[in-house]
């Protein structure tokens, strides 16, 4: 015979009441029943019968009970309620005493929650079975009406609260009110579409990280080619600097040592002319006391100078040292030419690889029409800015009144972010950002007034807006340019991005609230700046 652990609960349940066997009892076909169940159940009908089989008895049959079948039955039991010990964080059997069972329903009427055991009464009960039985719930007080004490059964949408039938004929009579099943299965189904929108926004910010830490990747990778590409460079460039060096140092050790032998021989000839000379000197001291005046004359026809004589001049030896050191002045200057346009080129690479990273910091930037000056004037979409000729009459406390300018409507507080205008064809612009405080009726131009910007100024002077002014020198004529900003480090840069070459920096600045883009268009008095500038989206540079 099979354990009852392992047969299923249907084996053991009254075809009657449908719950596990309580008292069973035999009838004479062989059917089994509860021993309420089956005598309730005859006492309805008007002749005794079977209510699987329909055998019907002449008489009222004598009701016996099944002892084996009840052995085996709460055997089951125990098992059974041995497995359905209420755990942590489940709602017990408030009937239980010793050890306290999971619920199966509670009653809204008992404000009792019952096992399957001490729920027998309400399947059998009359009275019982008039009561409202739910799933296992806790604090059951709390789900009836504290004003009438009746079950919270309705829910009114006017108040958005649980109200009871009762309250819907007072405090609200004629609002809009539901059933709690239909209000719960309608907001479990918004709950479902809001799950399924933060499921897409997780699956977005997700995306949006893996997109960043492939960016981070990316840009490690380069900084770490970059930074071996550079030290390879300068190390080549050391490398010449070096041989360069060496070529000098031994080239001037050979002129020296040239000059130094040159010298020598001359000082030697010298020398010798040196000792002639004073030999003769000598002789001519002796016969100048001499008073033989024929032995005098024929003697001195002999003393003359030195035929070996030469005119001794130092042109000679200055000239060659001259020209060796122009020679070897020539080789320096084009050593170093060589230096200078490697350096050239590493940092024309450095600026365009600091270009790039700082474009992975872009951000959407949209100018705010309502800190536009009256001149300026805003697309729909907040990309275009113009200057008018007709003024804007509506008032606006945000609204710039001296300097021709606009605030975008993004601020940051932190971080780093980056964003690029087009600024072709105008003779005249100021890019850059401000702080949120910027005065908006008064001239507000330099980094003490919370203003960072380069502009254009009479078609050709391009200046660093410091105080005083950083005139800029630039080999070509920015159409597009990038604004990067780092909050934490404190600096403003300015690029041309389409030769992607560095223009100016502001270093060492103290950002303490928020930072907006900020454009400037200039006015048009003669027609001539009426280019637009236009917030651009960043491509990457290749």
């Amino acid at each position: 015979m099979a354990s009852p652990s392992l047969l299923p609960e249907e084996q053991f349940q009254c075809s009657i009441c449908l719950e596990v066997f309580t008292d069973p009892v035999t009838i004479p076909c062989g059917h089994n029943y509860c021993k309420v169940c089956i005598s309730g159940y005859w006492n309805i009908i008007e002749q005794c019968q079977c209510p699987m089989c329909k055998e019907t008895f002449d008489k009222r049959p004598k009701l016996k009970p099944n002892t084996t079948l009840r052995e085996v039955v709460n055997h089951f039991k125990r098992i059974r309620d041995r497995d359905s010990t209420a755990e942590p964080g489940e709602v017990a059997c408030d009937v239980c005493t010793e050890r306290k069972l999971k619920a199966l329903k509670s009653c809204l009427d008992c404000l009792t929650s019952y096992c399957q055991t001490h729920l027998q009464p309400h399947h059998v009960a009359p009275a019982l079975k008039r009561h409202k039985l739910i799933n296992p719930v806790e604090n059951l007080k709390d789900r009836l009406c504290k004003t009438h004490d009746s079950s919270l059964e309705l829910f009114c949408r006017t108040d958005q609260m649980c109200v009871c039938q009762f309250c819907t004929e007072n405090d609200h009579k004629g609002h809009h009110i539901v059933p709690v099943k239909k209000e719960f299965s309608e907001r479990k189904a918004e709950l479902g579409r809001k799950k399924s929108q933060v499921q897409g926004i997780i699956k977005k910010h997700l995306q949006k990280v893996k997109e960043i830490k492939c960016s981070l990747e990316v840009s490690k990778r380069d900084a770490e080619r970059e930074l071996a590409d550079s030290n390879q460079t300068f190390s080549a460039l050391v490398g010449s600097v070096q041989r360069t060096q060496a070529e000098v140092a031994q080239m001037i050790g050979e002129k020296k040592e040239a000059a130094q032998r040159h010298a020598e021989r001359l000082i030697k000839e010298l020398e010798r002319e040196i000792t002639e000379l004073e030999r003769r000197h000598s002789e001519m001291e002796q016969r100048s006391h001499m008073k033989d005046q024929l032995h005098l004359i024929q003697s001195s026809s002999i003393l003359g100078l030195p035929t070996t004589t030469k005119v001794w001049s130092n042109l000679c030896l200055t000239w060659n040292l001259k020209k060796e050191m122009c020679i070897l002045d020539k080789t320096v200057r084009r050593a170093l030419s060589e230096l200078e346009l490697k350096c050239k080129k590493v940092l024309e690479t450095s600026a365009s690889d600091d270009l790039k990273r700082m474009q992975l910091c872009a951000v959407d930037v949209t100018m705010d029409a309502d800190t536009a000056h009256a001149l300026i004037t805003v697309s729909g979409n907040g990309k275009i800015v113009r200057t008018g000729h007709f003024q804007q009459n509506d008032y606006n406390r945000k609204r710039f009144t001296s300097c021709v300018a606009v605030l975008a409507k993004e601020g940051f507080s932190s971080g780093r972010f980056y964003y690029e205008v087009q600024v072709k064809g105008k003779t005249g612009w100021n890019v850059g950002v401000a702080k949120e405080s910027i005065k908006r009726n008064g001239q507000a131009l330099y980094p003490k007034d919370g203003v960072w910007t380069i502009w254009l100024s009479f078609q050709t002077d391009y200046e660093a807006c410091t105080y005083p002014h950083t005139s800029l020198s630039l080999k070509s004529k920015p159409e597009t340019l990038g604004v990067f900003v780092d909050y934490e480090g404190g600096q403003v840069s300015f690029y041309d991005v389409d030769t992607k070459c560095h223009i100016f920096s502001f270093t060492g600045c103290k950002f303490t609230e928020k930072l907006y883009p900020y454009l400037n268009p200039f006015d048009d008095y003669d027609g001539s700046n009426s280019a637009p500038m236009i917030i651009t989206p960043v491509n990457q540079t290749p």
